[in-house]
């Protein structure tokens, strides 16, 4: 058997992804760039080679302080001489007095032992120090000694730098990836084959930011969201995080709207953690600035158990109104009849736990305790049944297949450079409404079984491997896909594929564990679940819907057999 061929990249192979990344925000963001910006780009431009090879090692690592003897870089071909032309040019300074408000990052570089040996320290204090951890060490270090006595130690003994242009070097790259998430990493990625991209004509690419403020308002919230983050790690009291971001809240700037939905999850996972922090009150109030989901269903319960009983009814109203997803839906009826039989004898459950109360039921040896759907597929075998582990797989792999090249359509102004893993509307309303003539002319033209077979097999073949976020590849899957086409009807597949997309976030998820079928043509999605197990809200709606289109699905409760 031949192995697959080994990649190597080339020597630079980073410094020609950061330059294209350059050229490519230079082409599509030119015109949002700040002066401070293009300065830096020139300049870096203006560089030698081995001083842009030096920089962009740099910029590429975790932290803005670098010890420059344990640089080892082959590729460079002379790194004192790279290293003096970064010092000269100002895109990298050394290790100063000036940084005492990075202190904790530059002294990070060293070690404990090295620390314990170049600090200025007196002999009972590196003995007490010495059983401390390094945090301990550093955090001493800072309190207690002049930080310029520090520098003058540590660098009397190597030279230590810090990088420059950090700023905008983070602007070029959020630029290009659109998010904070994204990393010179996936340039790696894709050229060694560990990921395939769908490839796209780079002339077809759009800007993802429109306007100078469109790109700040977004930064701000990823930033705030980091910012959050890091006073929970560091132990911030609770009160003083709502403080800090009812403060936030009240200066930031009125937000653009491709920065609203970012905001909302910021507001959403602040108030989550507030109650966890049992501070329900101040949760409350974060809530209220949100109606994205979970935050009107929280706002409910809160009010609810804070007495404020008519206005727990209005909002259960007005959620059932215009749920945004089956939780939602759910929810609203089933809370309000909670609140409106308090104190009354009457027991009310909810509708995913009636409908799993009215399921039927099978006996299932407790040997298959930790693989409950396992048990009853091989129950379903005994009765002369084929079957198949399901849930979203293979669903989400039909939508992914019919519609792949109405997901990665570079004329819908959704993909913005060509690492991107899915559009950026993908998980938007935006999703559907842009896209509805083509989707359902796309369900049009599959007239037949043999049409949709065809389709879904030839873009199986064709993008097996490359990465849609809705498609898991295997073997097996266009088996399964294929079996689904069978046993369904046309309309009730198309039924379905639209129902995904009107909401891709939530639509493609909470379908049945399995599917079961015979050689009659019988069949049956089947949602399995144990003793202990509960009906999601989401797996309700799948199953209701099939019931409405008349597609056969069940719920099997698992009785076991000692």
């Amino acid at each position: 058997m031949v192995g697959q061929q080994k990649i190597i990249l080339t020597p630079r192979y980073y410094l020609d992804n950061f330059r294209y990344v350059l050229d490519f925000v230079k082409r599509l963001y030119g015109n949002l760039l700040t002066d401070t910006e293009w300065d830096f780009i020139n300049r870096f431009e203006g560089l030698p080679l081995d001083a842009q090879c030096l920089y962009v090692r740099f910029s590429n690592r975790k932290g803005l302080f670098f010890r420059v003897n344990k640089l080892q870089y082959t590729e460079i071909t002379d790194l004192p001489v790279a290293t003096a032309e970064l010092l000269r040019t100002g895109f990298v300074d050394p290790l100063s007095a000036h940084h005492v408000s990075q202190g904790n990052e530059a002294l990070s570089v060293f070690t404990k032992p090295e620390l314990l040996d170049l600090l200025p320290l007196e002999p009972e204090e590196t003995k007490a120090l010495g059983k401390e951890k390094k945090e301990q060490v550093v955090r001493y270090a800072l309190n207690e000694l002049d930080f310029g006595e520090i520098v003058t130690s540590l660098t009397t003994h190597e030279a230590v730098v810090k990088v420059n242009f950090e700023a905008e070097d983070m602007m070029v790259k959020y630029l290009f990836f659109g998010n904070r998430g994204g990393s010179m990493t996936e340039f790696v990625v894709r050229d060694l084959g560990m990921v395939n991209f769908e490839r796209y004509d780079e002339s077809k690419l759009t800007a993802r930011f429109r306007t100078r403020k469109e790109v700040e308002d977004k930064l701000l919230i990823s930033l705030t969201n980091e910012e959050f983050y890091g006073l929970k790690e560091a132990e911030t009291p609770a009160d003083d995080i709502y403080n800090w971001f009812l403060n936030w809240n009240e200066t930031r700037p009125e937000l653009t709207e491709i920065a609203i939905p970012g905001y909302q999850k910021l507001v959403c996972r602040v108030g989550a953690y507030l109650e966890r922090q049992k501070l329900p009150e101040q949760a409350l109030s974060v809530y209220e600035l949100s109606d994205r989901v979970p935050a009107r269903e929280r706002r409910v319960r809160l009010l609810f158990r804070n007495g404020a009983v008519e206005e727990a009814l209005a909002l259960c109203d007005e959620i059932a109104v215009s749920p945004l997803n089956a939780e939602e839906r759910y929810f609203a009826n089933d809370f309000r009849e909670k609140i409106l039989s308090a104190g009354e004898k009457k027991r009310t459950r909810k509708a995913t736990t009636r409908f799993l109360l009215d399921a039927g039921s099978v006996n299932i040896p407790a040997a298959y305790r930790h693989h409950v759907e396992a048990g009853v597929m091989n129950y379903y075998l005994e009765q002369d049944y084929d079957a198949a582990f399901t849930e979203n797989y293979p669903w989400r792999g039909l939508f992914g297949l019919v519609f792949w090249d109405i997901i990665y359509d570079a004329n819908v102004s959704a993909i913005h450079h060509p690492l991107q893993r899915a559009p950026s509307d993908f998980y938007l309303p935006d999703f559907y409404l842009k896209r509805e003539t083509l989707l359902k002319n796309r369900l049009t033209e599959l007239a037949t079984k043999g049409d949709w077979r065809r389709h879904t097999g030839r873009m199986f073949n064709a993008k097996y491997g490359i990465t849609n976020v809705l498609v898991d590849w295997s073997d097996e899957l266009l088996t399964l896909v294929q079996r689904m086409i069978d046993l369904l009807d046309i309309e009730q597949l198309r039924l379905i594929l639209l129902e995904m997309a009107r909401n891709v976030r939530e639509h493609t998820r909470g379908f049945p564990d399995l599917l079961i079928w015979n050689e009659q043509g019988d069949y049956e999605f089947v949602e399995v679940k144990s003793p202990t197990d509960h009906l999601g809200p989401q797996q309700l709606h799948w199953l209701e819907f099939f019931q409405t289109i008349g597609v056969h699905g069940k719920v099997i409760r698992v009785i076991w057999e000692l």
